[in-house]
């Protein structure tokens, strides 16, 4: 979910007609682009565990944010076709519906292997390599920015504003990937609470698709979201305890 995609928004973003007036509205995209891109931060974040190396996993992030950015400006640029265009969307929500199952099955397989709650988190697998990682987080932002791109072109019709959007939305998920790494670690439930959340954007797509009188409204997939992730902040991993001095 993008910033742009906010309806509310557009009556501000209509009203800058100079550049001073589209300079006070920049924070605020900023802030809310940092809100609303948390189910794909932690999605990324958790690719991005895949590496276990600290400095890889922020290499893997910048240089796959980068790609994802190119990606972006591409999507934005060529929106009309892409609107028309359904394989294109099919194929990123099936993307993300097999995001969310691979990832969410091996942990309910692992964790009833050994008798641990069936939402806590699995280890991460064995290091995937770099590149590898690096493809899989521009996908991953790709799919979920098909899911914004219509509503922003949307809400105006200046292409500079809406590839600042997208700019300023690549530099909070870079921000917020960063700190669910660290986040993944300390709370138990956080990785399959955003795996959910992105099957929730996955089917969504499928909806728009076959039954767009269905799609849920923009509010109620929000709140969805915001309760995933409470429950996804509300128990902690149990502290590591120190091993015993041997006498």
């Amino acid at each position: 979910m993008e910033a742009e995609s906010i309806p509310s928004l557009s009556p501000l973003i209509e009203s800058a007609d100079q550049w001073g007036e589209l300079l006070l509205l920049l924070p605020l995209l900023v802030a809310l682009e940092a809100v609303l891109s948390a189910d794909n931060a932690i999605a990324l974040a958790a690719i991005s565990r895949q590496l276990h190396e600290p400095k890889l996993q922020r290499q893997a992030l910048n240089l796959g944010l980068g790609l994802a950015l190119v990606f972006r400006l591409v999507l934005i640029a060529a929106a009309r076709w892409v609107l028309d265009f359904w394989p294109l969307q099919l194929l990123a929500a099936g993307y993300l519906l097999w995001l969310c199952v691979s990832n969410l099955m091996p942990m309910t397989a692992g964790a009833s292997e050994e008798g641990a709650d069936p939402a806590a988190p699995a280890e991460p697998p064995v290091d995937r390599g770099l590149s590898a990682v690096v493809v899989t987080l521009a996908l991953t932002d790709l799919a979920f920015s098909l899911d914004s791109v219509a509503a922003a072109v949307a809400v105006s019709d200046n292409l500079w504003l809406v590839m600042a959007g997208g700019v300023l939305g690549v530099v909070a998920l870079r921000l917020t990937s960063g700190l669910f790494i660290r986040w993944l670690e300390e709370f138990r439930h956080l990785e399959s609470a955003g795996y959910l959340a992105v099957g929730l954007v996955g089917l969504r797509l499928v909806l728009r698709l076959a039954m767009p009188d269905l799609v849920p409204p923009e509010w109620a997939l929000l709140a969805l979201v915001a309760l995933l992730f409470a429950w996804g902040f509300s128990a902690r991993n149990d502290a590591p305890q120190p091993d015993e001095v041997q006498p």
